[in-house]
């Protein structure tokens, strides 16, 4: 493998090579042993990163905790002024997660062997975000690293506890909907059987809905095995559905036109935007990147599709709020009004902060609000659920009885 390299002697003066090694490691041991250092290293055609780039650490997690506390304390330990290897081999040793161990195991080795630190990220992507790398980036070419990766942890902080936030609103009408599911499997094998043969012993003809509750019971209670693997077929199929591009475009539609959720979508869409791109720009990041970034960040949705349009437009020379002026109904015209006062006065990312802020803070409201909506709405739900079977199933016990008599 050729690499294109400029190297400076010992006795100050420059010089072009083209060297072949292994890796660029082996590049930079060379340069050493001769006493010179290496200015710049570009890999010739063929070449590609080290071998340790192309290792697939498969089978590990790391969680969105792990990776915030790792994230403050490269932070901390860099504003203290330890190196940045020194830093990681810190951070490798209090580590208890294997797979974060050897993460940053082998960070620290390309830092040693003279990458750039967001080099490093860019070979574990399911680890870090482009978001992440694009603040390290940015942090390492202007020599402020360690404040970059303290706005990265503050972002990734509430960004962190706006999704908790959302799945804890969630929880409750979920483990209702799960025991719902339970108890009627249940009552179609245990309680349905009973009622089904004092029904046999009277005689006579049952109402409609009554039949069709038994019918399902007979059926149940005949092939319980395929009605588990069914429900569970069900729930495992919805859920790998509405993470395709298909279903989740189709739960973002439902979701934008429902009452409640609606608004509570656009404001969590927008808080997410605005905080990343407000971490971007702070950070130093370029604005068609930061806008490119938090696309991605957003998702590829009709979120996304806004932020594509928005970078194609400033790229032509508009601003950022003229794109967001014509989607009012996707992002609230509070977003497109600070970034165009930001805009005026030259503090976009102070302004989006400012915005991220207020609708995280909203959000947190609604989902409240949301917990106190859906709870009658799921009393309703269970009520209707056992006036139907108590209708359905005791009433005949009544007509048959009076017919006996």
């Amino acid at each position: 493998m050729k690499f294109s390299v400029v190297v400076k002697l010992p006795d100050g003066s420059e010089e072009n090579r083209m060297i072949d090694a292994k890796t660029r490691f082996a590049v930079y041991e060379q340069i050493e042993k001769e006493g010179a250092s290496v200015l710049t290293l570009e890999e010739g055609k063929g070449g590609g990163m080290p071998k340790w780039a192309n290792i697939s650490f498969g089978g590990g997690h790391i969680k969105s905790e792990q990776r915030i506390t790792l994230t403050k304390n490269l932070s901390a330990m860099l504003t203290a002024g330890l190196t940045l290897s020194r830093a990681l081999s810190v951070i490798e040793r209090q580590s208890k997660n294997k797979y974060l161990k050897t993460v940053v195991s082998t960070l620290e080795t390309a830092v040693k062997s003279g990458l750039s630190f967001h080099e490093g990220l860019q070979q574990f992507p399911k680890v870090f975000s482009p978001l992440f790398i694009a603040m390290t980036k940015a942090g390492e070419e202007s020599g402020k690293l360690s404040d970059s990766l303290k706005v990265v942890s503050k972002q990734m902080e509430s960004s962190e506890a706006l999704t908790k936030k959302i799945k804890g609103a969630m929880i409750y009408p979920s483990i209702i909907l799960v025991a719902i599911v339970i108890i009627g499997i249940l009552m179609l094998v245990f309680v349905v059987p009973t009622l089904a043969s004092t029904f046999a012993s009277f005689g006579g003809t049952l109402p409609l809905a009554t039949r069709i509750i038994i019918a399902m019971s007979d059926f149940v209670v005949k092939n319980v095995i395929l009605v588990v693997i069914l429900v569970a077929g069900v729930i495992g199929g919805f859920m790998y559905f509405i993470r395709t591009k298909i279903g989740s475009a189709i739960m973002l539609f439902a979701a934008l036109h429902m009452p409640v959720i609606g608004e509570l979508t656009r404001e969590t869409m927008s808080a997410r935007a605005a905080r990343t791109l407000s971490s971007l720009l702070s950070s130093g990041v370029e604005m068609l990147s930061a806008i490119e970034i938090t696309g991605e960040v957003v998702g590829k949705n009709v979120f996304g599709k806004v932020l594509v349009e928005a970078g194609e437009r400033v790229k032509k020379g508009e601003q950022l709020s003229t794109t967001f002026e014509s989607y009012p109904k996707l992002y609230p015209l509070l977003f497109t009004d600070m970034i165009a006062v930001g805009e005026e006065t030259g503090k976009v990312s102070e302004m989006l902060g400012q915005v991220a802020e207020y609708y995280e803070g909203d959000v947190e409201d609604r989902t409240k609000d949301l917990s106190t909506i859906i709870e009658p709405l799921l009393m309703l739900f269970i009520g209707a659920f056992v006036g139907v079977f108590a209708i359905a199933m005791i009433a005949p016990i009544y007509s048959l009885s009076s017919t006996i008599s």
